[in-house]
């Protein structure tokens, strides 16, 4: 269960909006084609519109303590079910760095009703899956497991974060689980990098730090460190109790009040505030020429979750796209900078990223590059950058507008994803944002919009920029700031 858990929390450190994934065309009634010919082609039209909004209900109630529980009951005969908590490492200050995180490991650790062999065997016994993750603004308990056992993965989701013992010896064996945990971390070079980029860009600042925290704090974090951090953030309006697969709403609200209902509510006096990040243009270099490849990311201060922005910023991100050696297509790959990278042999591989908060964000391209084409990649980079600015198409920004809604599709197969998305924007947007309107908001966005957007945010603004690797022939800085912007004949 700890590796599960680790390797969770590891994946749960970025939030990205746009994700690959598989989508299967579904028709509203069994024998019924989505593809009609002829004079029945306009049929299709017709029934596409139900298929979209034949879509479960998210229901939404609130308790009398504020916690919010919010379910989609798609009638099927398991369930995932988990808490999403307004807490991450962004609260935490330079001394308890990494106390979220911490936490997160100790739940698993026994509670007063449960020890942790107990808890492991009864999650075993019925056949679930408990699992958690810590980000730099969540904290996520959820359980997978049959819709009849409902009840008891609540009672024991409301056990772990309401009772756990949080003994001596568990702290102490947690806590070189967790230094081991930084060690492998310090092997996966993409981490680092995203790491380095948070701290460059948000330096002295909460987003700066690392979400497992500094070694120093590992080894002197104590019990008082933990209950203390439970005390102030596991407050009831700044958690979501969400739910998705085969569940009934009026029983998850049932089962909320009798569990949920006595956690502490917060006093307007008594909110914690979030700590403001401001970004800063700037860079971090690791050279190290034994290295293979280096690892690079370069990006710009984007836009937080409820921003008007994001949307654009999620198509523009979507048109730079990804690409890897693996994937082959030449001239055939539709997004440009991929055919520069094939045709050049610029890069192992790319991937653009839009990562947001509450208030800020990351927009930017993670890269894997030879030394030697370090300097020729760039440059397609920021080529690629200042054309979404300038000359961007209609047609370039029509094919990106199908792939965001079609991995935004892809990405909700299978109840733990619903409840995920359900969980997450629940604290986002205080509301489940139904797909109809997403698509809308989608659609919208011409060309214009995109120049118009990624102008405010890219165009002639200072990047922040971390490597790792053989960097000789990376520009300098200052370089990299002139890349920014165009100078025309």
């Amino acid at each position: 269960m700890a590796t599960a858990v680790s390797a969770a929390c590891r994946a749960g450190r970025r939030l990205f909006w746009t994700r690959p994934g598989h989508l299967s065309t579904r028709c509203a009634t069994p024998g019924q084609r989505a593809l009609h010919l002829g004079r029945n082609r306009y049929r299709a039209t017709k029934v596409a519109p139900q298929i979209v909004l034949n879509v479960p209900e998210t229901k939404v109630s609130t308790l009398d303590n504020g916690l919010r529980v919010a379910s989609e009951d798609s009638g099927i005969t398991t369930c995932t079910v988990g808490l999403w908590i307004d807490a991450g490492s962004r609260y935490e200050n330079e001394k308890n760095n990494g106390t979220a995180h911490f936490l997160e490991h100790m739940a698993f650790k026994g509670t007063r009703k449960r020890s942790q062999l107990d808890l492991e065997l009864e999650i075993e016994n019925m056949g679930a899956h408990l699992n958690a993750y810590t980000s730099r603004e969540q904290t996520v308990y959820y359980a997978k497991a049959f819709s009849k056992d409902l009840p008891r993965a609540v009672e024991i989701l409301a056990d772990i974060i309401q009772n756990s013992t949080l003994g001596e010896a568990e702290i102490e064996r947690e806590r070189g689980v967790i230094l081991r945990e930084m060690q492998e971390v310090e092997t996966n070079l993409q981490e680092v990098v995203f790491d380095y980029l948070h701290a460059t860009a948000y330096q002295n600042t909460a987003l700066g730090r690392t979400i497992l925290g500094p070694t120093e704090n590992i080894k002197s974090i104590n019990r008082n460190d933990l209950v203390e951090y439970i005390t102030t953030h596991y407050k009831g309006p700044r958690i979501v109790l969400a739910s998705a697969g085969g569940v009934a709403h009026e029983e998850l609200l049932e089962l909320a009040k009798y569990h949920f209902g006595n956690l502490p509510s917060i006093k307007k006096e008594g909110a914690p505030v979030l700590p403001p990040c401001q970004f800063t243009g700037s860079e971090i270099r690791v050279r190290d020429n034994k290295m293979p490849l280096a690892h690079l990311a370069i990006a710009v201060e984007a836009a937080g979750w409820c921003h008007p922005d994001t949307i654009p910023l999620m198509v523009a991100n979507t048109l730079i796209g990804n690409w890897d050696r693996s994937f082959g297509g030449g001239m055939n790959l539709s997004s440009k900078l991929a055919q520069a990278a094939c045709h050049g042999n610029l890069c192992h591989s790319f991937q653009s990223f839009n990562t947001c908060y509450t208030d800020t964000g990351l927009w930017g391209l993670y890269m894997v590059c030879e030394g030697t084409t370090l300097e020729d990649m760039m440059h397609y980079v920021q080529r690629e950058w200042i054309r979404l600015c300038t000359s961007v198409t209609e047609s370039e920004v029509a094919r990106a507008k199908n792939l965001l809604k079609t991995n935004m599709l892809l990405q909700l197969d299978g109840s733990t994803p619903v409840c995920e998305d359900i969980g997450r924007q629940m604290l986002c947007y205080n509301r489940r944002i139904p797909i109809p309107e997403l698509e809308a908001r989608i659609e919208a966005v011409e060309a214009q919009t995109i120049q118009e957007v990624c102008t405010k945010y890219i165009y002639n603004k200072r990047p922040a920029v971390a490597a790792v690797g053989p960097l000789e022939q990376l520009p300098d800085y200052d370089r990299l700031c002139s890349g920014m912007y165009w100078l025309r004949d």
